[in-house]
């Protein structure tokens, strides 16, 4: 099917600068066919009438775990390693597929509401998560969290190893299956080499959390006598093309380390705020040129999965913690939010931005509402007063999954109806509305 833009106010991200186009947008099946002036042989089978829209690439969640949405307003005000181990893991124990599907598809629908395309998930009954990327037409980078608990977790290598088989490339290309092992508190050193040894062997990306916490510094400090990432580029991890999630406590020699391998950094502003874990040094990591981009953390942390709340958290934190209302434009974390996350998941020939050959990943924000009047800047609109419910129209892969604020191919009632259903199942806790 040949699809035509008209009318919008186009933002490609393609370049360092801001880059508006006034004119159509065509897609070819999953495809971008042109941006700017349509072609006389460009015969469209349907046409989306954009304007008063922002045009824009569809977003990217680059670190997440939706299914922890059945723990949303569950855990809340807590110290982070309270909240993990004395609340949240006793919580997954009672994980069933279900439950993961459940809680999945009740993130979906969140994410596509606010323009999310793409996202990197890390969690556990990663078939049930697949599952429900697959049927939503969302793209995913997918990766089952690896733990280490006694011998027996070797078969979780094992999982790994048989859902990339499942999975890898299923959807046109749109999931990948990455490997995922969670954190240094969780993965001693031998266990981590495992898993580095197998994404080499299944040539896949390492999502990993990194430097979230000042205790998991210090405590890698006293046991090893070096911080998290020097301990794990000594393991061979960053031998593996990894984007590492929060990276919240570096120091110089870390960002260092960080920029010399390539590795990339994934920012999560509200999760870090929230379990009060501090804010990462967007700043100096931009300097250093190391890669970023931004995700939302679980909703169990965050409590939503509102990228233009990270986005303008991105830019505005940063700004308060330099002391320095340069320190982060907005311009730079809306490049976070999209072709930063798409470099971070190997994902930048493929989406991120919007140019011909590229996969119709695509945003129609709606800019009649007053908080984007007048219409001086369209980078400082979308970060510092947009939001998520001012997206109107979702496409990823050509794919219409939101049209005029209505799900095309989901129904939103009864998912949101299962997801209730399952949650109290697993807390206990009751409707607290009538």
């Amino acid at each position: 099917m040949k699809t035509l833009l008209t009318g919008g106010a186009i933002l490609t991200m393609e370049g360092p600068e801001p880059e508006l186009i006034f004119g159509d947008l065509g897609i070819d099946g999953s495809t971008i066919a042109f941006v700017g002036e349509k072609p006389p042989s460009f015969i469209p089978d349907r046409a989306l009438d954009a304007s008063g829209s922002i045009v824009m690439p569809g977003l990217i969640d680059a670190h997440t775990h939706i299914a922890m949405s059945l723990m949303r307003h569950y855990a809340d005000d807590l110290p982070f390693w309270n909240w993990l181990f004395e609340r949240i893991i006793p919580l997954e124990g009672k994980l069933s597929e279900r439950y993961v599907y459940d809680g999945s598809m009740l993130s979906i629908v969140e994410m596509i509401r606010g323009g999310i395309t793409c996202f990197a998930d890390m969690y556990f009954n990663m078939n049930a998560v697949a599952q429900a990327t697959m049927e939503s037409g969302l793209r995913a980078n997918l990766s089952r969290g690896l733990s280490y608990e006694g011998p027996g977790s070797l078969g979780k290598l094992d999982d790994t190893r048989a859902f990339h088989a499942e999975w890898q490339g299923r959807g046109g290309g749109r999931i990948r299956v990455d490997v995922g092992p969670h954190a240094i508190y969780t993965c001693p050193p031998d266990f981590l080499k495992k898993a580095v040894d197998l994404a080499g062997e299944l040539d896949a990306r390492i999502h990993m959390h990194l430097s979230e916490s000042r205790k998991e510094v210090a405590d890698c400090l006293k046991e090893h006598g070096k911080s998290p990432i020097a301990l794990v580029r000594d393991l061979g991890l960053f031998s593996i093309k990894t984007y590492a999630a929060h990276c919240v406590h570096l120091d110089d020699e870390d960002i260092g380390i960080l920029k010399e391998h390539d590795v990339a950094v994934i920012n999560n502003p509200a999760s870090n705020l929230k379990l009060g874990n501090g804010f990462a040094p967007v700043a100096k990591l931009l300097a250093a040129g190391v890669c970023l981009g931004l995700g939302t953390d679980g909703s169990a942390s965050n409590n939503n999965l509102n990228m233009f709340e990270e986005i303008n958290l991105a830019a505005l934190v940063n700004k308060g913690i330099a002391e320095d209302p340069t320190a982060v434009s907005a311009y730079t974390a809306l490049r976070m939010a999209t072709i930063g996350g798409a470099r971070a998941l190997g994902l930048d020939a493929v989406t991120g931005s919007l140019k011909a050959g590229k996969k119709a990943d695509i945003i129609l924000v709606d800019a009649e509402s007053p908080h984007f009047y007048p219409r001086n800047s369209v980078s400082a609109a979308l970060v510092y007063a947009a939001q998520a419910s001012d997206v109107k129209t979702v496409l990823c892969d050509g794919e219409l999954l939101m049209a005029d604020r209505r799900l095309v191919n989901l129904d939103e009632e009864r998912i949101c109806a299962r997801a209730q259903e399952s949650a109290a199942a697993m807390t206990g806790n009751a409707h607290f509305l009538p």
